[in-house]
């Protein structure tokens, strides 16, 4: 199984912090070799209702890389923004962050889901880094198909919010709720591999601020997309993605690689979770990322190499579907 545990070793050290930035209190974790000595250094933002914890699987199979990994503010053991969550307080947050961990702007900042919101609210706030973004949230959430779902989820977090205390947290982290929204991410047929994801959500999936945040924070991350920004961001840019995500659906991954010109790389096998179910495939491609910045193109990805412990997916074998879906990606190009 993959491994969210932060396990110092002379090769990786880990080291934890505590900065205030804009005077909120920001936990976050120095994992790998010095800067001096690292093949690169990575910033991560992680996505909605996780912490730093949700990246590491991808982080422990790149010792060489340092990495900077931060709970964003009112998430983990990061205290909320006194000025609000929204995608423009996220935004002015990681800028300032930025600024204190990497002030000479040479680290490759990294977004899953969420994270992939707050890097693109303001691409010119990123520098000339450059960036990853994982599972990006290519289309907006209160239009298309999935549009009802996000309604029946901002009144979700609305009612956790009004309720008397007790009951508003026991509804917003109820473990039936979380095992629901772990399930639908889910898409590996690996019986242990599912059930460790499962663990990994029940542990970490609640850790916020208070209802209050949470509900600010959810309403970020369905007022904006990456498509928006897509002209914005930066050439040097690459997009991953999970063929199978529903969050996050391949065919607007497709759009904005078009549209803004940028090499997609498609993990066959996931979906939402590329973190967690294929990290192998995503450090990769992180490691090819960081020694060919300038590569493009649209590319599908398979873990189909992985044997043994190393087998997390147990779904990663070529079918039809996923031949076709190659296929698909090949002629965008």
């Amino acid at each position: 199984m993959p491994s969210s545990s932060l396990a110092a070793t002379p090769e990786s050290p880990s080291l934890a912090h505590t900065t205030h930035v804009l005077g909120s209190e920001c936990a976050w974790w120095e994992v790998g070799p010095p800067a001096a000595e690292a093949e690169a250094t990575i910033v991560l933002v992680h996505g909605f209702r996780g912490t730093h914890h949700g990246l590491l699987p991808v982080v422990n199979r790149l010792p060489k890389v340092r990495f900077i990994a931060p709970d964003l503010p009112g998430f983990g053991e990061s205290g909320p923004l006194a000025r609000g969550h929204s995608l423009d307080d996220y935004s002015a947050w990681l800028e300032s962050f930025l600024e204190h961990v990497d002030p000479a702007g040479e680290a490759i900042v990294l977004g899953h889901s969420f994270g992939s919101l707050v890097i693109s609210r303001r691409p010119a706030a990123i520098g000339e880094r450059r960036l990853v973004l994982v599972n990006p949230i290519a289309s907006p959430a209160l239009e298309g198909p999935q549009a009802i779902l996000t309604r029946l989820a901002i009144f979700y977090y609305w009612l956790g919010s009004r309720l008397p205390a007790p009951a508003g947290q026991l509804l917003l982290s109820h473990p039936l709720i979380t095992r629901v929204m772990s399930e639908v991410m889910a898409k590996t047929k690996s019986r242990p591999l599912r059930a460790w994801i499962h663990t990994e959500h029940e542990r970490h999936f609640s850790d916020f601020a208070d209802r209050d945040t949470l509900l600010e924070a959810f309403r970020a991350s369905v007022s904006d997309s990456v498509l928006a920004h897509a002209t914005e961001l930066p050439s040097s840019t690459v997009l991953i993605a999970g063929a199978l995500d529903d969050i996050a659906p391949l065919e607007a991954q497709l759009e904005l690689a078009r549209v803004a010109d940028l090499p997609l790389h498609v993990i066959a096998g996931t979906g939402h979770l590329v973190h967690y179910e294929t990290p192998i495939a995503a450090a990769r491609l992180l490691s090819a990322f960081i020694a060919e910045a300038d590569s493009h193109g649209v590319e599908a990805e398979s873990d189909g190499d992985e044997t043994g412990d190393e087998a997390e997916t147990g779904d990663e074998a070529e079918t039809g579907g996923e031949a076709e879906l190659r296929n698909r990606t090949e002629r965008t190009r």
